[in-house]
C-alpha cells in the first residue's frame, strides 16, 4: 500500500496542529502510526526504551507535512513518566492525543510462566498504559478540559493459548478504556481501544515461530494478516475531529478473526480450502 492510498483515504492537513504522545513509537504499528499522523500535520512526540529505532522512526518522518521527536523513556518508570508528560507540555503548551501503544509479552505456555515473568508482562501493559494515562490527564487533558486516549490491545478476546499473562493485562486495559470514558467526560475526554490482531510486523514476521508465521493468515476470516499502515489509519481517524464521538468503545481490527477460526464455509463443509479466494489467501 502507498502514498497513493493514503491520500485517498484523508485529507491534506487532517491533523495540522494536533499534539500527540505516541508510546512504543520506534518500531511496527507505533512507527506506522507515528508516520500517518505526521503526514497529516501531527506534531508527534514518540518514546521508547531503545533510542535506535527511534532515531529511525525520526528520519522516515523527515520531509513530512508535521514533526516528529522522541524521548527514550521506560513507560514503568513513574517518576520519568511524569518528567516527559511535563516537558511535552513545556514545549508544546497541551496535548491533544495519547496513544498508548507501548507494550510486550512473550510467547509461552501458562505452566511455564513463572511469577516474575507474570508481573513483567501486567507491568508493562497495565501498569505503564495508567501511568502515561494519569500523567497525560493531570497535566494537559484536565486543565484544558479536552483530550483523547487510545489504547492499543491485542484480538481475539475469547482467549489466546501461549498469551494467558498478556490477555489479563488487555483486558484490564479495556476495563479501563471503559470506565474512563465514564469519569472523565466530565473533562471532554474520551477513552478508545483498538484490540489489534495479526499485523505483518517485523516482530511477528522475524521473532515468532515459522510456523505460526506461515500459517496464520489461515485462522482469519478475511485471509490475510493485516498491514501496518491499516492501524495507523484507523488511530489517525480516531486522533482527528471524525472520531469525536468515539469513547468508551473497544474497536476491534483483526479481519473478523474475534468472530470465526479461519474460512467460511470451513474445508469440513465444502471439502476444499474453505470460500476465502486464493489471492486474499496470499495478501
Amino acid at each position: 500500500m502507498g502514498e497513493n492510498v493514503r491520500s485517498e483515504i484523508f485529507r491534506d492537513g487532517l491533523l495540522d496542529g494536533r499534539v500527540v504522545v505516541l508510546s512504543g513509537a520506534g518500531t511496527g504499528l507505533g512507527r506506522e502510526a507515528a508516520l500517518e499522523m505526521v503526514r497529516l500535520g501531527a506534531k508527534v512526540i514518540g518514546c521508547g526504551r531503545r533510542q535506535e529505532p527511534l532515531e529511525e522512526t525520526a528520519t522516515l518522518a523527515e520531509g513530512k507535512r508535521g514533526s516528529f521527536s522522541f524521548s527514550t523513556l521506560d513507560i514503568r518508570d513513574e517518576e520519568a513518566v511524569d518528567s516527559f508528560i511535563e516537558r511535552v507540555v513545556a514545549d508544546h503548551d497541551r496535548i491533544d492525543v495519547l496513544v498508548n501503544n507501548a507494550g510486550g509479552q512473550f510467547l509461552s505456555p501458562a505452566e511455564m510462566i513463572s511469577p516474575k515473568g507474570f508481573r513483567t508482562v501486567l507491568e508493562l501493559n497495565v501498569t505503564g498504559t495508567w501511568l502515561m494515562t494519569h500523567a497525560a490527564a493531570t497535566r494537559a487533558f484536565i486543565p484544558q478540559e479536552s483530550g483523547a486516549i487510545i489504547n492499543v490491545t491485542l484480538s481475539p478476546h475469547n482467549g489466546m493459548p501461549g498469551m494467558v499473562h498478556s490477555g489479563a493485562a488487555r483486558a484490564a486495559v479495556e476495563n479501563m478504556t471503559r470506565t474512563l470514558s465514564i469519569e472523565w467526560s466530565r473533562f471532554n475526554i474520551r477513552t478508545c481501544s483498538i484490540a489489534a490482531g495479526q499485523f505483518a510486523t517485523d516482530t511477528f514476521v522475524n521473532k515468532y515461530p515459522k510456523e505460526i508465521v506461515e500459517s496464520v493468515h489461515q485462522t482469519i476470516p478475511m485471509g490475510r494478516v493485516g498491514e501496518s499502515e491499516e492501524m495507523g489509519w484507523l488511530i489517525a481517524y480516531l486522533s482527528s475531529a471524525a472520531g469525536a464521538f468515539h469513547s468508551g468503545s473497544v474497536i476491534t481490527l483483526d479481519g473478523a478473526r474475534d468472530n470465526w477460526f479461519g474460512p467460511w464455509p470451513p474445508a469440513a463443509i465444502t471439502g476444499e480450502g474453505g470460500s476465502v479466494p486464493a489471492e486474499a489467501r496470499k495478501k
